[in-house]
């Protein structure tokens, strides 16, 4: 096996931790508790409670990480 690309994975860390620090305390424990009551699978969740996360996943802005993120990968598979 190969060494994990660190700086990488380090880069990945600060964007994801600036979108879900911009999150408010209160949004930030709601989120983490809708993922874990449905065991990452969103039809374990009531309709109610799949709106609700949809609405927090939209506060998060999952497709501007991942616009930020993608560079970040790409680069670094141009490297081994």
């Amino acid at each position: 096996m190969k060494g994990l690309p660190w700086l990488l994975l380090l880069q990945a860390a600060v964007v994801l931790g600036k979108r879900w620090s911009s999150l408010s305390a209160k949004d930030r424990a709601r989120l983490a508790g809708l993922v874990r009551q449905s065991r990452g699978r969103a039809g374990n969740l009531s309709v109610r409670e799949r709106v609700e996360l949809r609405r927090l996943s939209r506060k998060l802005d999952v497709k501007g990480a991942s616009r930020e993120l993608l560079p970040l990968i790409r680069r670094g598979r141009k490297r081994r």
